[in-house]
């Protein structure tokens, strides 16, 4: 069995995504004339396993091109949340071990829940404000969660983990399928791709064993 566990979930046209879904043309096709497939796809920045930078929220703040990768690959500490019903507290995180960790991934009922849906959920599990006051307060530089936002769902009018996360200058990512990550520490490796002055945009992720 491979060591490297694949975060990122597959993008079509019928997947969970907040808003607009992805759709796709195809440009060319293999014919007897013609030797290649090529497709054209419109997407949103937010679409799938993605990144969120600082400006999502914070007029200004660092775009996603310009994220140190310092904060995207390095040590990272899965937790495990299964047991946690609609938001996660700062008591929550203190009680699956996050004190001592700079890179944080929330493994919660979603993944095997609310993020297998096509549809958005009614009761998926997010951070709450506390949580993120609480990341924020311990230098966390990144934060991952299985479901397509991390705010929880009674937040997503004034969206005030978003507001503290990006703030603190914490990158956000988010649709990170944990299904197969065991609560421990690991290598994260996370690549958003370097969408110029813009404030999100897809990222692959994988986590390594740790070094």
């Amino acid at each position: 069995m491979s060591d490297i566990i694949d975060l990122s979930i597959p993008v079509h046209p019928e997947m969970l995504h907040w808003g607009r879904r992805p759709t796709y043309e195809m440009v060319e096709e293999i014919t007897e004339t013609n030797p290649s497939e090529v497709s054209r796809w419109l997407i949103g920045a937010h679409t799938g396993t993605h990144v969120d930078a600082p400006s999502h929220f914070v007029k200004g703040g660092t775009t996603v091109d310009a994220l140190p990768i310092e904060r995207t690959v390095g040590p990272a500490r899965v937790l495990d949340l299964r047991h946690v019903e609609r938001e996660i507290t700062a008591q929550d995180l203190e009680a699956a071990g996050a004190q001592g960790a700079t890179r944080l991934l929330f493994k919660t009922r979603n993944s095997t829940d609310a993020l297998t849906r096509n549809e958005k959920s009614p009761n998926w599990v997010g951070l709450g404000p506390t949580g993120a006051k609480w990341l924020a307060d311990h230098g966390v530089v990144f934060a991952a969660i299985d479901y397509m936002t991390m705010e929880a769902p009674d937040h997503t009018t004034l969206w005030p983990t978003h507001v503290i996360l990006c703030n603190a200058g914490t990158v956000i990512l988010e649709n990170a399928n944990l299904a197969s990550a065991e609560a421990g520490d690991y290598y994260l490796v996370c690549q958003p791709i370097p969408f110029e002055g813009r404030e999100a945009s897809p990222a692959p992720a994988i986590l390594l064993p740790a070094r």
